[in-house]
């Protein structure tokens, strides 16, 4: 009993550690800079000049503004964009099914920001996330999701419009920071237990039988036999889940800065089942066509994941 204690509250303090030393600066400084960049409508800017080229491989104008919340802010920033394309009749079903692909092949800022301050590379997982983003769009229009009606869309001119509302640029940065702040909260009993299943996984020996019988397919491919655990826990507790895992492992040196580069391609997207099951309730349209989404994210996810194996 006293062991199982140990392991709770042991996980309890690191939990609460990654969450508001680690999570909390990052999120309050991304959400108060995003609070008032879409004020000053440089979002929309961006979203306007990149709509032309996504409309190529059937992402709409609004999918621009769903990856940028996604890069800057959190995994599940992009539902409140989500579910106006959900009920936009002008986004077809088949452009709609692009989007959500790219969506759920990108990188969470939630995870790869406070990651980046131990050694993960920033540029490159945001350039893979681009490059994974257009491939898994493209396929999922093209092949995946090519049953599913298509139609004019609107001009991203009348779909982007800047954020509006009164206030001062001092009231944006606190009501920002409050958002951050909140998620954090929301983030942090995810964290909790994350650290515990890692602490869990190591009493009772799991994580020592996984590297030993994962471990050899795992090297073929050039990946390290302790990534185990981050891959593990990623697909089954979310992207949150698997940064909580891997700093620890960092610290204490069971994994490197490097190891962590080389599985970030594969581990560090929104394609799990807490990522999936927040980003299917934007609306109707985005649960119903969620499968031809997630063909086209898998194949968009191994692209990138092949990328950082290649880099690192």
């Amino acid at each position: 009993m006293q062991t199982i204690m140990d392991i709770l509250l042991a996980s309890g303090k690191k939990g609460f550690e990654l969450g508001f030393f680690y999570l909390m600066p990052v999120m309050v400084l991304m959400m108060a800079t995003m609070r008032i960049l879409g004020r000053l409508g440089v979002l929309r800017a961006v979203a306007l000049i990149a709509a032309p080229a996504l409309a190529l491989v059937g992402v709409p104008g609004l999918g621009v503004f769903a990856m940028v919340q996604i890069l800057c802010v959190s995994f599940a920033a992009p539902v409140s964009t989500f579910r106006i394309m959900d009920q936009d009749v002008g986004i077809s079903d088949r452009k709609l099914a692009a989007g959500f692909a790219a969506i759920l092949c990108m990188s969470q800022a939630n995870a790869t920001l406070p990651l980046a301050a131990f050694g993960l590379n920033l540029p490159v997982i945001l350039g893979t996330s681009l490059v994974g983003a257009l491939v898994a769009g493209a396929l999922t229009y093209r092949i995946f999701a090519r049953h599913l009606p298509d139609s004019l869309e609107p001009s991203a001119a009348t779909e982007i419009q800047p954020e509006t509302g009164g206030g001062s640029i001092v009231q944006l940065i606190m009501a920002g920071a409050e958002e951050g702040f909140q998620l954090v909260l929301k983030a942090v009993p995810i964290l909790v237990l994350a650290v515990l299943l890692v602490n869990t996984l190591k009493a009772v020996g799991a994580i020592h039988l996984l590297e030993r019988l994962c471990g050899p397919g795992l090297a073929r491919a050039g990946i390290p036999a302790p990534a185990v655990l981050s891959i593990v826990t990623k697909y089954i507790a979310g992207g949150t889940a698997m940064m909580g895992a891997t700093i620890p492992m960092i610290q204490d040196h069971s994994m490197s800065a490097a190891d962590l580069n080389r599985i970030a391609g594969f581990t560090i997207n929104t394609l799990d089942p807490v990522g999936l099951a927040v980003l299917v309730t934007a609306g109707r349209r985005f649960s119903a066509f969620a499968l031809p989404a997630v063909k086209g994210a898998l194949i968009g996810i191994l692209v990138r994941g092949i990328l950082h194996l290649l880099i690192f």
